[in-house]
């Protein structure tokens, strides 16, 4: 057998004594809490602009959501869907969910009714937890073709009284009747069920993704996946005891999930939540609870520096900023550095990696490479394996390209109920990424391109088949093709390309807002182009690339 190149592990060598340290995860976030509830039960765990929840609240008040699901009938190993953006609701009712030994789906909350569909229905889900807004709009009518017999609702001006009208500027609804309150149960007093403990080889999430192969399926982390990157936060961050953690990515976001609220809860430190990305609100944020840490797309980073109040003391109780979910332009972190002061640590990771499978190690920057301006992307952890190979799956030598594949505890063992797929992406374990990249001599990992079509929207991924079907849906729609095009603010942007049925007539515009209404924010095409006819091999496919590079040639 030959000896892998990568086995050595050259990148072991930039890691410091902490970093390379074995771990011993906890079992669970569930066990997690408990631990920080008996170490220091009346600390601050959530902070929701005005409203303060310890970690004892946070324990109560979720075991009460876990013994109501469980009193409507809900089983060890159900799903359990949660719809709702950065707040106290969402950890609330993934923990009570937890501890009723079910499954948690994370739901974008832009997902329109389509694509909740889908999550709904492919995941069996149980129950659904989500806003007043959403359930009274469209998602009782979503719901109600689904197997979900339970619905638990919350309005996020709960939990706080400042009511900052630049994010939560709606008003609270009546309590449905069809639907249960959230805030109502969490206080109602109840007790968790027992016999229903979670441990590391339990599904703790499904987490939807187009993955390497487009069809939107479910990547199955498990409580020790995630409880394993959660650790080796804790150990390798260097952060202060008890730090303050600041949820710029989305909690849906498994980056979000694991770095923010895992990572946080695991270091019984302080979560601040603001709903959701608003630059003023943030800022204002940092300036009010002197964060130590946030991980967020290089999008918002930008916007970040971008806005008129911004100064550097907004990031001076900074000890660790990180970027992921989207490549950082060398350029913009050199800038930042220079405006702000921090130095923003590039990551990488994937859903079917449970988040980051490198970074930037504390005290260290990441090199550029010198032949094509890319920055490394980090390097791998002590039990990580990164490999990058050909396309017949043989290693090729440190600095040239090819797919990187990944092995370690944070790789998911698979995709829900679909054995094809796993079979594919994850052969005897190992994960293709899908991502072209190379490694250098040292170990830093540079991704340089995607293997297939996918495009990188902020962070978000976007399969070009879902939004070529729904334009095909449009009546004057003839041929449909969707390719990235590169963009300054979201790094790549949608496109799509038209041909229309003969006789037909139809403004670029409209055909992208009819997209707008059917898909989330990050996936309908920012630009239309119509053609006569859109290129095609000999046996009629149609081909993205030649329309990718005339994308390019039109920058």
């Amino acid at each position: 057998m030959t000896t892998s190149l990568y086995a050595a592990q050259p990148w072991i060598a930039l890691l410091n004594d902490a970093q390379r340290a074995p771990v011993s995860p906890a079992d669970s976030a569930v066990h997690a809490l408990r631990r920080a509830v008996a170490e220091t039960p009346d600390s601050t765990f959530l902070v929701y602009f005005d409203g303060r929840l310890s970690y004892r609240e946070v324990d109560e008040l979720s075991d009460s959501v876990a013994g109501h699901l469980a009193a409507r009938g809900l089983e060890r190993g159900d799903r359990v869907a949660v719809l709702l953006q950065n707040s106290p609701h969402f950890v609330l009712a993934v923990l009570g969910a937890w501890k009723a030994g079910a499954t948690v789906l994370p739901v974008n909350p832009m997902y329109k009714s389509g694509e909740v569909t889908h999550v709904l229905r492919d995941g069996e889900v149980a129950a659904l937890i989500c806003s007043d807004r959403a359930w009274e709009s469209y998602l009782r009518e979503t719901a109600a073709d689904s197997p979900v017999r339970i619905v638990l609702t919350g309005c996020e001006l709960d939990l706080q009284t400042r009511g900052d009208a630049r994010v939560l500027s709606f008003e609270r609804l009546p309590q449905a009747a069809d639907a249960d309150d959230l805030v109502a149960v969490a206080r109602a007093g109840l007790k968790a069920p027992e016999g229903r403990d979670v441990g590391p080889s339990d599904v703790a999430l499904i987490s939807y993704t187009s993955g390497t192969s487009g069809a939107p399926k479910g990547a199955a982390n498990t409580h020790g996946n995630i409880m394993y990157n959660a650790e080796r936060q804790r150990t390798g961050l260097a952060l202060p005891e008890a730090p303050v953690y600041f949820a710029m990515a989305p909690l849906f976001h498994i980056t979000g999930m694991v770095c923010q609220f895992v990572a946080c809860l695991n270091s019984a430190g302080t979560l601040v939540l603001a709903y959701r990305f608003e630059a003023g609100v943030v800022l204002d944020a940092f300036a009010e609870h002197r964060p130590h840490y946030t991980v967020g797309p290089s999008t918002a980073f930008m916007a970040l520096a971008a806005h008129p109040s911004v100064t550097p003391d907004h990031f001076s109780s900074f000890v660790n900023i990180s970027s992921g979910g989207a490549p950082v332009p060398p350029a913009l972190v050199e800038k930042f550095r220079a405006g702000f002061g921090p130095y923003i640590r590039n990551g990488y990771g994937l859903t079917e990696c449970t988040a980051p499978c490198a970074s930037v190690p504390p005290g260290l920057e990441a090199p550029v490479d010198p032949a094509s301006g890319t920055l490394a992307v980090g390097v791998p952890g002590p039990d990580t394996v990164v490999r990058i190979v050909d396309d017949q799956g043989a290693e090729v030598p440190f600095g040239e390209q090819g797919e990187i594949l990944v092995r370690g505890p944070q790789v998911v063992p698979g995709y829900w109920r679909r054995a094809e797929a796993t079979a594919e992406t994850f052969p005897d374990g190992e994960l293709r990424t899908g991502d072209i990249g190379f490694m250098d001599a040292d170990g830093w990992l540079y991704v340089v391109d995607r293997k297939k079509d996918m495009i990188n929207a902020s962070g978000f991924k976007v399969w070009p088949r879902e939004v070529e079907d729904v334009l095909y849906t449009h009546p004057a729609v003839r041929e449909a093709a969707v390719v990235g095009v590169p963009d300054g603010y979201r790094g790549e942007t949608v496109k799509a390309y038209i041909s229309l049925r003969p006789g037909a007539e139809e403004d670029p515009d409209a055909l992208a807002a009819y997209c707008k209404e059917r898909l989330a924010a990050y996936k309908y095409p920012r630009q239309v182009e119509i053609l006569p006819d859109l290129p095609k091999t000999a046996s009629g496919k149609i081909l993205r690339r030649e329309l990718r590079s005339r994308s390019q040639g039109d920058q």
